[in-house]
């Protein structure tokens, strides 16, 4: 499966995003909206009727938000493009269908990263059986996908990855930084020598990274919500997606992996 196809196309999706999750209300989002309930702003062409101004409306959280292609998978494939308003069976179906999909397409995206990594290349076997497993459950039918316990498949395939991440971080040589869930919320971190370190899971929400050195830093899954990244340097950070910088505020001079674009509001 190529990168490519783990990028939301939300042309050949039937609104799964704004149906299938729950929100609270918050500085993310402007209302409460429970799970399997359509936002009041999803269209009959299933488009969002204010997807322009959605930062402005209250949605940032909507704009951040990336299935990793997850969407046109179950529409497309796994439901050979049903509609889920007709039904309500295949409707509850469909949704959890999309949220083990989503999963399983966030972990193809970093085992693709972590192939390409030179110093993971000893892992290179065990990566690529990971992958084709976890593309072979992409592939099951509504039942199997639904049923898969996909815990248990994360939690093999991150094991893997955090290896994989800690043989690639090794290039710097030093005693390796370790922020791993740390809470680093607000932390005023300007031109901080980050490279090599473990932010995995760190909350770093309305960090101050500006100037920060970041490559080779493992950032899976570190909340970098309104995180000011201008003149950070993020081109060689292991595992950042997109929703990640699409959350944080950056400029011309920061630099991003290049497998990702630079958001649009920076």
């Amino acid at each position: 499966m190529s990168r490519s196809s783990l990028r939301a196309n939300c042309e050949r999706c039937a609104g799964l995003c704004c149906v299938a999750p729950a929100f609270a209300a918050s500085a993310d989002f402007a209302i409460d909206k429970q799970a399997g309930q359509a936002c009041p702003h999803l269209q009959s062409d299933f488009r969002c009727a204010i997807h322009a101004t959605l930062r402005d409306r209250g949605f940032p959280g909507c704009v951040v938000y990336d299935c990793f292609g997850a969407g046109q998978k179950v529409t497309q494939v796994t439901f050979d493009g049903q509609d889920w308003r007709p039904s309500p069976q295949v409707a509850t179906q469909m949704f959890m269908a999309f949220g083990v999909m989503r999963q399983l397409h966030e972990l193809l995206w970093y085992l693709g990263e972590a192939l390409t990594l030179p110093r993971a290349r000893p892992l290179d076997r065990e990566l690529s059986l990971a992958l084709d497993e976890t593309e072979r459950f992409t592939e099951a039918g509504p039942e199997a996908l639904v049923d898969l316990d996909v815990s248990a498949h994360r939690h093999a395939v991150n094991a893997l990855l955090s290896r994989a991440s800690s043989l690639a971080r090794a290039e710097v040589r030093r005693p390796a930084i370790d922020q791993r869930g740390a809470d680093l919320i607000g932390a005023d971190l300007r031109s901080a020598d980050l490279r090599g370190a473990s932010l995995r899971g760190a909350l770093l929400i309305g960090a101050d990274l500006r100037g920060a050195d970041l490559r080779l830093a493992d950032l899976t899954g570190a909340d970098l919500r309104a995180a000011e990244l201008s003149g950070a340097d993020l081109g060689a950070s292991l595992f950042v997606t997109q929703s990640q910088l699409e959350a944080a505020k950056g400029d011309r001079d920061t630099k991003v992996p290049p497998a990702l674009s630079r958001p649009a509001h920076w």
